[in-house]
């Protein structure tokens, strides 16, 4: 089942709430202000977020005008393509070998969607070693593991209270060795304001650039898709401090708040690289951003 087939279910709450209003506006009204208005009010309760409605809707009133439209069921059409050039940015290009280092607050499923990951890369029969570097909490290398076990891949690990630079360095000499494609690096769940942590993650950063410079060194967020727009600020905090290469979005199954991938792409211009879709191992997919749009602003649903 591909990305287009599970979006069905995965949209399933955003449609019987953001999408189902927004089809319903376009069916049964004029282009006029209350039209505008009623339109602000869906983008920004569907959590697409302030900025970017306000920029979709200049957008449509131009294009709407250009083109002499009136009724808004013919600018349809006009809307879905100012959305995909919204999410529409450069798609990133993960080259062997690679360093994949994860970060984000605690509690997005950092741990579990690395063992997705793995299995996603070593599935294109890519090389992979997974590196625990959370080592504040015992179980986060124990659930590393256990997703090492899964996926039949090695964990470099050390105990609790370890420096995880120092796994890092480990990680990377055995990569190195083993001429590793993908190597990937989980990290301890931290906010932005806590600055030893953010500065453990500039020291991992600087490890990766100076044991492997020849690899490709990428820094993905997980972010989780029920908290909507407020994961805007969770990665501007990471961008500012380490930068940020990607987004993998979780749970978008479970909220209604699947509107947020547009500000979200807008706002930080970063890619989505993956999207989890289910809590299996193999539901981790590589985003599209027009497959999602297709089915967000998909009319099959007739009016409540």
């Amino acid at each position: 089942m591909g990305f287009f087939s599970k979006l069905k279910n995965v949209l399933k709450k955003t449609k019987d709430s953001f999408s189902v209003k927004l089809s319903n506006l376009f069916k049964h009204n004029e282009l006029n202000d209350d039209f505008y208005d009623e339109l602000e009010e869906v983008l920004i309760t569907g959590d697409v977020g302030v900025e970017t409605s306000l920029e979709i809707i200049d957008e449509l009133k131009e294009a709407t005008k250009k083109e002499h439209i009136k009724e808004a069921k013919q600018a349809y059409d006009m809307l879905k393509s100012i959305l995909l050039e919204k999410i529409s940015i450069d798609k990133l290009s993960i080259e062997s070998p690679c360093i994949i280092t994860f970060v984000g607050v605690n509690g997005v499923g950092k741990t579990t969607t690395i063992g997705k990951i793995a299995n996603y890369f070593k599935k294109q029969n890519k090389n992979v070693l997974l590196v625990a570097g959370d080592t504040y909490r015992a179980a986060a290398s124990a659930q590393l593991l256990e997703w090492g076990d899964r996926n039949k891949l090695k964990v470099v690990s050390q105990g609790e209270g370890a420096d995880p630079s120092a796994v890092v360095f480990d990680g990377i000499a055995s990569a190195k060795a083993k001429k590793i494609d993908i190597l990937l690096i989980d990290t301890a769940g931290r906010l932005h304001n806590k600055v030893n942590l953010m500065e453990e993650l500039k020291k991992i950063n600087r490890v990766k650039t100076k044991e492997w410079p020849e690899a490709q060194q990428l820094n993905f967020i997980v972010l989780d898709a029920t908290t909507g727009q407020n994961a805007v600020q969770q990665v501007k905090a990471f961008q500012d401090s380490i930068g940020i290469d990607g987004i993998v979005l979780t749970k978008l199954d479970g909220t209604a708040k699947g509107g947020a991938v547009i500000g979200i792409i807008n706002e930080l211009q970063v890619p989505i690289t993956f999207v989890g879709v289910g809590e299996k191992i193999e539901d981790i997919e590589e985003f599209n951003a027009e497959e999602y749009i297709n089915e967000l602003l998909d009319m099959e649903k007739e009016e409540n």
